[in-house]
């Protein structure tokens, strides 16, 4: 990780003082780019978010599908929480903590627009930082990069309609056409887009041009990101000077979730009896967000000035030292999770499977 994705956090912070500062120092230029629309689609937030989730998309090499069965332990796990408890267990954290025992201390016109956005931020999962995670936890390579390609082509199929259910669930109006616009402006397209570019960079150059691409393409991604929260703030800033504790109580339960569902896929893993070099990665897909996606997504649903854009942006902000923390966790507990019976029968059988390798 570099030193600049380490203080990541710092810089969001910054970047929501800053925001702030210019939302009332010129208020006429956030007006403006408010009115920049195409077809109800912002087109400064559009060339923000490719410029954010396109070089995210430049490292998945969706080849690495056919890799898929050599893990299909831990690959089930991580779907599993990706798809049938993440999303849900979020919207239930949403339902108990913004719309019940936080409610007399949040805006009462934007709860059900918090929610929304905890929502959305729980249905995409992680697709760029989750290598870098795995890479601190001595994660198996191939198998984070074939559960990351997984995620992303089902992402394509599964993103709008879970959204739509857990919306309507929540009492919420689902734009439907703003919700499947969201996902081919952000998913499909820069998934074509970064696919060819990789591509043709690898057909010119092979891995050493990409490398370079990446090298060049990363930081303009993160800028293009602290770009759009200098503009979410310069919308919201009113609303967190008038409530600062707005912020703070939102990212209770996404904190409670990173833990709930990096916890149970870690523990899931132990139990089928995959390697800690598999369970590590998937805990820490099983947890994190593709936060770039949820802060389009959001935006384009219910705009700059929603709850719902807020609660993604509290996601970008704890998620470096939140997920710190649990790396930091599944590597102290490796000695403890590799005790365990299932993992060393797994292990057994590997190692003869190995010697009888000719």
């Amino acid at each position: 990780m570099s030193r600049f994705e380490r203080y990541l956090s710092l810089w969001v912070a910054l970047c929501i003082v800053a925001g702030v500062a210019l939302g009332h120092l010129l208020p006429g230029v956030f007006q403006f780019i408010a009115r920049v629309e195409l077809a109800r689609v912002n087109l400064v937030v559009a060339a923000l978010i490719w410029l954010m989730i396109i070089p995210m998309l430049l490292k998945i090499d969706f080849s690495a599908l056919g890799h898929v069965k050599e893990h299909w332990r831990g690959i089930g796990v991580t779907l599993f929480i990706n798809w049938a408890v993440k999303p849900f267990s979020m919207a239930a954290l949403g339902w108990l903590f913004v719309g019940y025992l936080f409610r007399p201390f949040l805006p009462a016109d934007q709860v059900s627009s918090y929610i929304a956005g905890l929502i959305i931020l729980a249905a995409a999962p992680c697709t760029a930082m989750v290598f870098v995670w795995s890479n601190l936890s001595d994660g198996e390579p191939h198998f984070t990069l074939s559960q990351v390609a997984l995620n992303d082509t089902i992402m394509v199929f599964a993103f709008a309609p879970i959204v739509g259910l857990l919306l309507g669930l929540s009492a919420i109006m689902v734009p439907w056409d703003t919700l499947l616009l969201s996902v081919g402006l952000y998913i499909v397209v820069p998934i074509i887009i970064a696919q060819a570019l990789r591509n043709r960079v690898l057909a010119a150059g092979g891995a050493a041009a990409l490398a370079r691409v990446l090298a060049i393409a990363q930081p303009v991604a993160l800028i293009a990101l602290l770009a759009m929260l200098v503009l979410l703030f310069g919308f919201q800033g009113e609303q967190i000077i008038s409530q600062p504790l707005i912020i703070a109580l939102l990212a209770v339960p996404i904190v409670i979730q990173v833990y709930f569902n990096s916890g149970l896929a870690y523990l899931l893993n132990r139990a089928a009896g995959e390697a800690h070099c598999v369970a590590a990665p998937s805990a820490l897909i099983g947890a994190s967000n593709f936060f770039e996606l949820a802060v389009a997504a959001a935006i384009s649903l219910f705009g700059f000035e929603s709850g719902a854009a807020l609660a993604t942006v509290v996601g970008v902000l704890i998620e470096v030292p939140v997920m710190l923390s649990v790396v930091k966790i599944v590597n102290a507990t490796r000695g403890w999770y590799e005790r365990g019976p299932a993992v060393r029968r797994s292990g057994k059988a590997i190692g003869q499977a190995r010697q009888a390798a000719p």
